[in-house]
This record gives C-alpha cells, sequence and structure tokens, in this order.
C-alpha cells in the first residue's frame, strides 16, 4: 500500500513538473540586425522578432524554403499576421482565421520589435511542441512594409532551431519580460503574476516617479521626455518584489 502512494505521489509530481516545462531557442541571430526567439510552454508558444521597421518580417515554419513550408508569420502593413504559403516564388495568401496575437509591436531607432502568441495546435498551422524538439524555419525580409517579394539573398535563409528547457516555470516577479530594452522610453512588462505598481528610479536612486499598475500581468510604460539613460524600476505586488533595469534611448 505505502508503495503504491509512493508511486502514485512520484507519477502525479512527474506529470506537473513537465507540464510547466518551458523550452526555448534562446535568441537566434538572423543575416543584418534581425533576431528571432521561440518560447513555449504548456499552451503557448511565443515568438520574438526583432528586425528593420521599415520591412515587413516573415518567419516560415515547417521547412526549409518556400515550396516546403507548411505556416508563416509576416508582419506587414495589412492587419493580417497569419499566412500559408503557396509554393515557390508564388504570394502567401492570408488566413481566414488569425491564430497569432500581438502582445507588443514597438520601433525603437531603426528596430521594429514584435511579440506574437499562438496557441500551440491551431488548426490549418504549425504544430509547435512544447519538448526540445528543433524547428525547421525560414526567414525573410521586404524592402517596404507592404508585402510584397523580399528585395535580395542577403534578406533571406534557413535554419534549424534548436532548443533547450527552461525548467519549472517561475511565477515570481523576478521572472519579468521586459521589451524593448533599451526602448524609446515605450516598452512592455510582461509578469506571470499580478503586478500593483512600479516605482522608477534614476541610476544614482533618485526616486523618479511611480506608476500604478492594478494587479495586470502585462502594462504598457511610457517614459518618453525623460532623459537618455539607465533607470531601475521596482516592481511591486503584495506578496513579492523585483528590480529591474530599463535603458531609454
Amino acid at each position: 500500500m505505502k508503495k503504491k502512494l509512493l508511486l502514485t505521489l512520484v507519477l502525479t509530481f512527474g506529470f506537473t513538473l513537465i507540464s510547466i516545462a518551458q523550452f526555448t531557442t534562446g535568441v537566434v541571430n538572423l543575416t543584418g540586425t534581425r533576431t528571432l526567439k521561440i518560447d513555449t510552454d504548456a499552451t503557448i508558444a511565443t515568438m520574438t522578432i526583432t528586425g528593420s521597421n521599415t520591412a515587413w518580417l516573415g518567419i516560415g515554419f515547417g521547412g526549409s524554403s518556400m515550396s516546403t513550408v507548411t505556416d508563416m508569420f509576416i508582419w506587414n502593413s495589412t492587419a493580417n499576421r497569419d499566412y500559408t504559403p503557396s509554393g515557390f516564388q508564388s504570394a502567401p495568401s492570408a488566413d481566414a482565421s488569425q491564430s497569432w496575437t500581438i502582445v507588443s509591436d514597438n520601433v525603437s531607432g531603426v528596430t521594429r520589435t514584435v511579440v506574437a502568441t499562438r496557441p500551440l495546435v491551431s488548426s490549418g498551422d504549425f504544430t509547435f511542441l512544447n519538448n526540445s524538439s528543433s524547428i525547421n524555419i525560414i526567414y525573410n525580409q521586404g524592402t517596404s512594409t507592404a508585402l510584397a517579394y523580399h528585395g535580395s539573398a542577403s534578406e533571406r535563409g534557413s535554419l534549424v532551431l534548436t532548443r533547450s528547457a527552461l525548467g519549472i516555470e517561475d511565477f515570481s516577479l523576478n521572472a519579468t519580460q521586459i521589451y524593448p530594452n533599451p526602448s524609446n522610453g515605450d516598452f512592455m512588462i510582461k509578469t506571470k503574476t499580478g503586478l500593483d505598481k512600479i516605482n522608477v528610479y534614476s541610476q544614482v536612486g533618485a526616486f523618479v516617479k511611480t506608476i500604478m499598475v492594478n494587479n495586470l500581468d502585462a502594462a504598457e510604460i511610457n517614459l518618453k521626455g525623460f532623459s537618455s539613460g539607465v533607470y531601475l524600476l521596482e516592481l511591486l505586488n503584495a506578496n513579492d518584489k523585483s528590480w529591474k533595469k530599463i535603458i531609454v534611448n
């Protein structure tokens, strides 16, 4: 009886660890100054893309060319982000059901940072697995934000993304994400727990202002007009406190 109880506890605990594990590609450098990062948890894929703020930015999943990928994310001047490839040298078509949700879309200098989320499994789309399996992608970029052919060979390529485990999900304020960082003063703060307020301090510790957030897990912060430099953010809720840095250009 004791052995059976112990086995049940081990199996239950083990399943819990697996179900809340996270996996990431880490930040991957593409050609030029572009980067890509894909994170997964038990239900959601989160993609962070940086690239030119004057060009459309495309990522294809499940292959190494336009003729082999099965699904595409394309940031462009239209409202569509979810696309189905139509074959080699043919324009992809926007899906009737748009599965990607834009969490943030920020421009700092000449760089655009887009954070988008999507369920791991979505009908008609590439299926993300929450494990350490590799992901085959293509990437491309246009010559403007209007969706059209990419400009040259230097603006496209293919990669096999490898992933590693992040371990058990951290629900403390210490796991808070801030992006883009550096920023022009506009940035997002995303937590996995409630956030009540943010105290802003200069790099030398002088108090600047308090921003009330009211127990949200995501907030858009505006420090535009502040002097360029490093600021310290004291993140607070009823049970936790953490410090983060933000660079304002």
